[in-house]
């Protein structure tokens, strides 16, 4: 075994992981330029080249190392040795976490048939292992004897976006006065009060994030500040201190933001103080290391298990046509396999479900649909699944499962965060809830169609309801662009051959869409039917969803709030 061979291949892979790093960076750092001249489409089209450079660069290193390794593609030792090289080299890395991952997914597609290994890759390091480096470059700090005025002024100051405040007056009025109402009124300040605010500013949509928290009688206040750039400047377009509200800005069900850390473990700590209820992993998916944060999930899952005793099941609900999905009822996620033959009328193929599984990654999901990370050979522990459980997987996937004496590893799995079907729900719940539930479900559908989705399939049992009641869509296999779609009034019938016709007399392209046959299968609690018919009545008027099309086509962009209309300090403010 070649010791320069060896060392080769670390620099191979560390040469990898930095351009990987350097072309993320480049990218996300034109994210300011475009929230400036207000050019949506190019800041949509940046953030989905973003989400594709992870893959291509892993897929470009191991296509590079397969060429120099030849029979060492699948020694144990040789890249055992390689780890060790390559962890002396990331040492001194401020990133070092990413870099384990990248060296994790690089071997995992260059050694064929290589199951989690802990001599092998980096499994149970973690992204606390990382050094603590000075903060100075992780956020501004603003003492309290400078007094709130100040305060609010220099930070609006320190972030400028390079364009002409709207009103920066008005802002640093309302600002003001939402931390008296939320803060002042409860709290004193002493001479430990502080504000820190992140330097980087988190970009999403037309939004503009800046996050920071307030030092005030012996603990932490967490705020964040949205940003918008409108045709008469840029505003402050509220300030939320409330943490639910906070927890769905970074929710599972909203696209990652662009925004630049060079130290990615301290800025996830900042995070995770200001948002205490998200985990490690969701943070860093948030900030758009993705496949950082499935090896975050991977790893907190694995420690659930140990200290878990419970059985995968079925889940509840009704059985997809397309899909068999099981859990783990101690833990708030849901594993999702692609059958091997679907039920009719379903018709299209396997690698066609994945094609739309890659089409909503790469989407904006605008808070109403479910992340997912997708898995290859993943191990779960065959005396923890139930035997129903069993059976079912043997008779709907079983080409994509095998066993070892212990073991149950599936070769592909969707994993994503669990909800209660909005079926379900509404089975249960009380005649309030179900009318927030079904107001839900019909904004759900419309903000999908704005940022150019059609779910295709809008039965109740392809929505999720979260804790926070907000309804979400997590069945992507019939989905298309809405402008694909050719939205039609139903033909009215004229003679009575066409009104007793057995099938339709007109003819029907297989993109046409009739909303009024919408009512057919939408909701069918009677208590709450109507009241949704006249709630969403434009879901069912064919007009309605082609002036979506059109400002979709205008290239005008949409911005998903991602918090209450009625917060904002100037809720009728274009942008």
């Amino acid at each position: 075994m070649s010791e320069q061979l060896i060392g080769k291949t670390a620099q191979f892979l560390l040469a990898g992981f930095e351009t990987y790093i350097r072309d993320f960076n480049e990218l996300t750092d034109l994210t300011p330029i475009f929230f400036k001249i207000r050019d949506w489409k190019a800041l949509q089209q940046n953030h989905r080249k973003r989400l594709r450079l992870y893959k291509d660069q892993v897929n470009t290193t191991r296509q590079n190392l397969n060429e120099i390794l030849l029979e060492n593609t699948n020694s144990f030792d040789f890249w055992k040795t390689a780890k060790a090289h390559y962890s002396l080299l990331i040492s001194n890395k401020k990133d070092k976490e990413l870099a384990e991952t990248y060296f994790n997914s690089v071997i995992r597609k260059s050694y064929s048939g290589l199951v989690i290994n802990e001599d092998l890759m980096f499994v149970h390091e973690g992204y606390n292992s990382c050094a603590i480096y000075p903060n100075d470059n992780l956020y501004h700090s603003y003492p309290s004897d400078w007094g709130l005025d100040r305060i609010i002024q220099k930070i609006l100051e320190d972030f400028d976006f390079g364009v002409p405040y709207m009103n920066k007056e008005e802002d640093i009025k309302f600002l003001i006065k939402s931390v008296k109402d939320v803060i002042l009124t409860r709290y004193i300040p002493t001479s430990d009060s502080t504000t820190q605010v992140l330097k980087s500013v988190f970009y999403r949509n037309k939004g503009a994030y800046v996050i920071g928290r307030i030092r005030f009688g012996g603990k932490w206040m967490p705020f964040i500040i949205p940003f918008l750039n409108g045709p008469k400047g840029v505003f402050a377009d509220t300030m939320i201190f409330d943490p639910n509200l906070m927890s769905g800005l970074f929710s599972f069900s909203r696209s990652y933001f662009m925004v630049k850390t060079d130290i990615p473990s301290q800025m996830i700590s900042f995070l995770n103080a200001v948002i205490p209820n998200k985990k490690i992993h969701e943070l860093y998916n948030a900030i758009g290391f993705n496949k950082h944060g499935k090896t975050e999930f991977y790893r907190d899952f694995l420690n659930h298990l140990s200290q878990s005793q419970d059985n995968f099941v079925l889940s509840e609900g009704v059985k997809g046509m397309v899909m068999t999905v099981f859990t783990l009822p101690s833990y708030n996620v849901v594993f999702k396999m692609i059958k091997d033959y679907f039920d009719p009328p379903k018709t299209m193929t396997r690698q066609e479900v994945r094609e739309k599984y890659k089409m909503v990654g790469l989407h904006d999901r605008v808070g109403r649909m479910a992340d997912t990370h997708e898995f290859e050979e993943f191990h779960l522990p065959l005396n923890r699944i139930d035997p129903l459980l069993l059976e079912e997987l043997r008779s709907t996937v079983n080409s994509l499962l095998y066993t070892t004496s212990d073991e149950l590893i599936l070769r592909h799995v969707y994993i994503e965060r669990r909800m209660t079907p909005l079926n379900i729900y509404l089975d249960t719940c009380s005649t309030e809830d179900a009318k927030q539930a079904v107001e839900e479900y019909g904004n759900s559908i419309l903000e999908m169609a704005k940022a150019n989705i059609f779910p295709g399939d809008m039965m109740t049992k392809n929505f999720g309801v979260t804790r926070q009641k907000r309804v979400i869509f997590y069945d992507y296999d019939e989905i298309e662009f809405l402008t694909d779609m050719n939205f039609r009034e139903k033909p009215k019938p004229e003679t009575f051959e066409q009104i007793y016709a057995s099938t339709p007399w007109y003819n029907i392209a297989p993109n046409d869409v009739f909303p009024q046959d919408f009512k057919r299968f939408m909701i069918g609690r009677k208590d709450v039917k109507n009241y949704f018919f006249d709630y969403h009545t434009d879901l069912f008027n064919p007009e309605n969803w082609k002036k979506i099309q059109e400002k979709i086509i205008s290239g005008s962009g949409i911005h998903a709030f991602s918090y209450p209309q009625k917060i904002r300090f100037r809720p009728d403010e274009e942008i």
